[in-house]
């Protein structure tokens, strides 16, 4: 079987100090495996983005280990887990992030102008083709509907083929139609291009394209309630959610 892109082991992480330390993320163990969408569940303050930016690089946790592409991310110097970073992970947030004095075109190649990989297979226009900006690339970010600027930060996120691809509520900030969108290109990334993607998310329609899901509830993932491939569907998730009390 081929190593996961991502493994976490033993993850802890606690706020505050020695005597009044409160766990955020306790005992997480899991894995992304190449070419799936794994999702990370649970409510609101349950840990789901402190759990992203530990096993991301971003943030060290207080106990656990984090393999990213085949190396101990936290073993690594600051410099070398930076570099690791920008040229392994793609991230799309909830608030997209793009930059607002370059315009789309220049949003979408910025990972490449930063030197976080090469361009692979025309991807600069199949993204544009796929996500329909063709004819938003001289425009700013503040020109685009949230739809429009998700799908932008969705492309630059993509067009170095990162070995994964972090999502942090990415729909929490649109309409329903276009975080349904949003989750139908995240899908074909993964189907057609073999494309690695782990998301958080409080939002069952999200977590019902994914190929497997993890609960996460009071900092610690609920193993007996996790779903892998056909068990995956909106009743299946909610009857999970209805298990946890979520």
């Amino acid at each position: 079987m081929d190593e996961p892109i991502l493994a976490a082991s033993e993850l802890y992480k606690f706020f505050g100090s020695a005597q009044g330390r409160v766990a955020v993320v306790r005992e997480v163990d899991f894995s992304v495996p190449a070419g799936k969408l794994v999702t990370i569940m649970g409510p609101s303050g349950s840990g789901k983005s402190t759990l992203l930016h530990m096993v991301s690089g971003l943030e060290p946790p207080s106990g656990g280990a984090v393999t990213l592409a085949g190396q101990d991310l936290w073993a690594l110097s600051e410099k070398k887990r930076t570099l690791l970073r920008r040229d392994t992970v793609g991230f799309v947030f909830q608030f997209y992030n793009l930059i607002p004095n370059l315009t789309v075109s220049e949003n979408i190649k910025l990972p490449l102008m930063i030197g976080a990989g090469d361009e692979h297979d025309n991807a600069f226009e199949r993204l544009i083709a796929t996500f329909d900006l063709e004819n938003k690339l001289r425009q700013y970010p503040h020109q685009l509907s949230g739809g429009e600027m998700q799908r932008v930060s969705i492309a630059r996120a993509l067009i170095a083929k990162p070995a994964i691809v972090m999502a942090d509520e990415p729909t929490g900030n649109i309409s329903t139609s276009a975080g349904e969108e949003v989750m139908r290109l995240f899908r074909s990334a993964c189907d057609e291009q073999g494309q690695t993607i782990l998301l958080v998310t409080h939002n069952s329609r999200d977590a019902a394209f994914s190929d497997e899901v993890h609960f996460l509830r009071d900092g610690e993932l609920h193993e007996q309630q996790r779903l892998v491939g056909d068990q995956v569907s909106h009743d299946s998730i909610a009857a999970s959610l209805q298990t946890l009390g979520i």
